[in-house]
């Protein structure tokens, strides 16, 4: 492969991810979940479905510990989670999903369904099938964070 060719595949799913992310944050925001933000949801995929520690998720999202207390004190404030003893350790918090952090992730995913929908409209349901297939056969494992 072309460098030129590696570049317009890597141009085209990075175009890709971030349109996505857009869809499903507007999707969102339509649903009536204002002030949300992007970074928000990849908290969320980690806090579902059991919860996590500050520490746990400041290792998900790839972010220094103060700044996942800083988003969970932030998520705490919007009614989105809450802090609740460890089960296993009484030194720690487990921070969940509270009802409407669930119904947040509800509106996320039905959001996600709808832009992928649209995706079906130009490639047909095999052809989105077929893309999922390949892109989990290349993805890395693992969470799904955000870069900034």
């Amino acid at each position: 492969m072309q460098n030129s060719e590696a570049m317009a595949v890597s141009a085209a799913l990075l175009a890709a991810a971030g349109e996505l992310t857009r869809r499903i944050h507007e999707g969102v925001v339509a649903r009536g979940f204002e002030g949300v933000r992007p970074a928000h949801g990849f908290a969320f995929t980690r806090l579902a479905p059991d919860g996590a520690t500050v520490t746990e998720l400041a290792g998900h999202l790839r972010v220094t510990k103060q700044a996942a207390s800083q988003l969970v004190e932030e998520l705490v404030r919007r009614g989105y989670v809450e802090r609740r003893p460890h089960p296993a350790d009484a030194r720690a918090r487990l921070v969940v999903l509270t009802e409407a952090g669930w119904a947040c992730t509800r509106a996320a995913e039905e959001a996600a369904a709808d832009a992928v929908a649209e995706w079906a409209d130009v490639l047909g349901e095999g052809g989105v099938a077929e893309l999922r297939d390949r892109l989990l056969r290349i993805a890395p494992g693992g969470p799904i964070r955000p870069v900034w």
